[in-house]
């Protein structure tokens, strides 16, 4: 009865012997046919393969999308708050000190008060610019790379070939970036501006442009001087506060120096009562004094603080000012030399002596000296003929 189920030690072995194919690598992967379909069946069976491939994947897809999207909007949503919120901040530090936000905000854009409107608001907007373009590029960055992180996307070796490279170019570009550092901190500190007479140390000259890497001057004689901001280690500015116009005047040595000052301090107050002085010199003119003294002269220095720039148009307007007042009132700029009279009675005035005819006498012409006792001839002595 049991001789129908059972199995010999020799069916056993060979049973147990007998080795199971393996599934071959091809065997497991369906077979890509890239055949035409040709009849009715091939066309249902691609069809039925595509839709069970769809099913498979669109999920993934789908949520992949809907994370781009979603970055995507986030970013350019974040971006616009952003610059707005800029904006708004830059408009405030760009008010007048009449406002309370004057107070919190506006120390960025304080210096020593005499900072116009104008020069404010190209200020704010330069920072401003800055800042917007530093938010919209580190906010659009990241979404970027979001993106491709979403798209499955490896970033590892990006992101190390960018540190590479970020180190690269940070050696290379040092003074790239030391030039825009600097730009911006000039700007920010409202060192200069356009139209400022400046002196950077290398050039002088008048402001053109004032960019973040570079700033373009206008010299004194036409030509134009390109400075790299990194480069700048000292700047004075000429333009902002106030200048002070100075001039010498020079008066005969005999003339009364009290009359004098009363004539000088008289002419320029009438001149800062008329236009246009009287907006360009913003404090009365005051005189510091003799600055030199000489055999037939006397200079006395005069100052007057004028508007920023205009020092030198106030300067010659009070020295053909007082040139003029001089004249009227009979005041010489310098003494003149007394001449000598001829035996005719014609003036005949000194001749300059040549600077030849101006050497030390000579020792010799000196009948006691030393050196012309030398050179007598030596006395012939008795009985010789004399030489």
């Amino acid at each position: 009865m049991f001789s129908s189920g059972a199995t010999g030690p020799s069916d056993a072995s060979s049973t147990l012997t007998t080795p199971t194919p393996a599934p071959s690598p091809t065997a497991q992967l369906p077979e890509l046919d890239l055949r035409i379909p040709t009849s009715a069946q091939e066309v249902s069976d691609t069809t039925r393969q595509a839709a069970s491939w769809f099913d498979t994947h669109w999920q993934g897809w789908l949520a992949s999308g809907l994370r781009i999207v979603f970055i995507i909007v986030l970013a350019l949503v974040l971006r616009a708050v952003v610059r707005k919120l800029i904006t708004q901040l830059i408009g405030r530090m760009a008010r007048t000190s009449e406002h309370q936000e004057e107070s919190r905000l506006g120390g960025l854009l304080a210096n020593t008060g005499v900072v116009n409107p104008e020069r404010r608001q190209q200020r704010s907007e330069a920072i401003g610019s800055v800042l917007r373009s530093v938010a919209s590029f580190s906010i659009l960055g990241t979404a970027a790379l979001m993106v491709l992180s979403a798209l499955g996307v490896n970033l590892a070796p990006l992101l190390a070939s960018a540190g590479v490279a970020g180190v690269a170019i940070g050696f290379g570009a040092r003074n790239l970036v030391t030039d825009f550092l600097s730009g911006v901190f000039m700007i920010m500190e409202d060192q200069y501006g356009v139209g400022d007479e400046i002196d950077t140390g290398v050039a002088t000259g008048t402001v053109l442009e004032v960019g973040l890497r570079v700033t373009k001057l206008r010299g004194a004689n036409g030509e134009i001087w390109y400075i790299r901001n990194g480069e700048v280690k000292r700047i004075a500015n000429m333009s902002q506060g106030w200048a002070t116009a100075s001039v010498d005047v020079q008066v005969g040595y005999k003339e009364d120096l009290v009359r004098v000052e009363e004539l000088i301090l008289a002419t320029a107050e009438e001149m800062a009562k008329e236009a246009p002085y009287d907006e360009l010199i913003w404090a009365p003119v005051s005189i510091l004094g003799v600055e030199s003294v000489a055999s037939d002269s006397v200079v006395v220095r005069v100052e007057a603080r004028t508007a920023p720039g205009k020092a030198a148009s106030v300067s010659r307007a009070l020295r053909q000012r007082l040139k003029v007042a001089f004249d009227q009132a009979g005041i010489k700029v310098k003494e003149e030399v007394p001449a000598a009279a001829g035996a005719t009675g014609v003036v005949i005035a000194p001749s300059p002596v040549p600077a030849a005819e101006q050497t030390a006498p000579s020792a010799l012409a000196d009948p006691a000296s030393a050196r012309f006792r030398a050179t007598e001839p030596i006395p012939a002595a008795k009985g010789e003929p004399a030489p």
